[in-house]
């Protein structure tokens, strides 16, 4: 039997639920060519929302649709490599036409082509290739240009894990170069997004970067309790087994609505279900999930100093002020010039998010139980 819910992995058609609001936005801002940041939390459904729309506008022949992971991406000439492999792909479809297009637009420094073993993927091999450089590059960047001017289609490339770009030899500089031309491309839009939030919040909303106000910046929400539950129940009711409103209503509780937990522990609540989902079984499956990740977590807080420690359970407490004198002592963590330390420490590690307003928040709902039972 098929499992009804999809967790660490893409989540599409049937297995992707509400975000209607954020999909009609995207796909009106996409297909009129306006530059897109997504920002939110890791696990929060941004690469399936992406990849849905990006789906639909692929139906559209006016459009062609690129799509790039940068994750392993660490130097520019694998930005560039991946970057062209995407747009080729994305703008031609079959072997002789990838030929044609890359002898007319890159003929100039000599791409190597390399095909896998079944023949069926191709892809152009870079790097020592490059006869000048700094002109490549620009060929390159502005290749999306050119191919929809000439055919008098529109390109829209959306670029997963973009805060990568912050890793590189010369960050600045290579963002410059990437605004000096993407912000001319008339026929060609972005969606730039990824899993740092900080770092994002950095590169787009900081006015000395060079891409400050590139595009809109959409904020991407939890998916609210009342589009969870008839999506649980249905995926329940689709596979023979039951799961009342409450009981769902509790399975989006325990993990504070967290995207990637909810239909985690809807799952293993599913597994453990033979017929009718009752409390007990969604607290056994909450709990074996928690005991799955907790030598991953014995294993994080052993990375941690005591303060760090400490100031993560002050997080799971609830605490707002920080710097109170009471909260400096009960947490013991140091002076309150230390909190401004321990939150970029914790920001680094992406264990922290930083909500408008400025309240401060565990990532993982699963981690905020855990840490909770550690206390003495």
């Amino acid at each position: 039997m098929d499992l009804p819910f999809v967790y660490g992995k893409s989540a599409k058609d049937e297995f992707f639920t509400d975000r209607e609001q954020e999909s009609k936005s995207l796909t009106e801002n996409l297909k009129g060519l306006n530059n897109i940041i997504i920002i939110s939390p890791r696990r929060w459904g941004k690469t399936s929302l992406v990849n849905k729309v990006a789906n639909e506008i692929k139906q559209d022949k006016r459009y062609y649709v690129a799509q790039l992971d940068i994750f392993n991406c660490r130097t520019e000439e694998q930005f560039f490599r991946t970057y062209i492999n995407a747009i080729l792909k994305a703008s031609t479809n079959k072997f002789e036409e990838f030929t044609t297009v890359i002898k007319k637009y890159l003929g100039s420094f000599g791409p190597k082509i390399t095909l896998s073993d079944d023949s069926q993927s191709y892809e152009v091999g870079l790097g020592i290739e490059f006869k000048d450089k700094d002109y490549s590059q620009d060929e390159i960047l502005d290749l999306p240009q050119r191919i929809a001017a000439e055919r008098g289609k529109r390109f829209i490339i959306c670029i997963d894990e973009f805060q990568n770009v912050n890793d590189y030899a010369d960050p600045i500089g290579f963002q410059r170069k990437l605004r000096a031309h993407w912000q001319h491309h008339n026929s060609v839009g972005y969606c730039l997004y990824g899993s740092k939030r900080h770092m994002l919040l950095d590169i787009f909303g900081n006015y000395e970067m060079p891409f400050y106000k590139f595009g809109e910046i959409m904020f991407l929400e939890k998916i609210a309790k009342k589009a969870w539950i008839p999506f649980i129940t249905t995926r329940f009711e689709k596979t023979g087994k039951h799961i009342s409103d409450g009981l769902a209503a509790l399975i989006v509780d325990k993990v504070e609505a967290h995207p990637y937990y909810v239909q985690q522990l809807a799952q293993q609540a599913w597994l453990h279900t033979q017929s009718d989902c009752t409390e007990e079984i969604v607290n056994i499956a909450h709990e074996s999930i928690v005991n799955q990740l907790n030598l991953l977590f014995c294993n994080l807080i052993d990375s941690l100093t005591p303060k760090q420690i400490n100031f993560l359970h002050a997080i799971a407490d609830g605490v707002k002020n920080f710097s109170a004198k009471e909260t400096l002592e009960k947490y013991d963590l140091g002076s309150s010039a230390n909190i401004k330390n321990l939150r970029n420490a914790m920001l680094q590690r992406d264990l922290i998010d930083i909500i408008p307003g400025h309240s401060i928040e565990l990532q993982d709902p699963i981690f905020t139980y855990w840490l909770k039972q550690q206390k003495p």
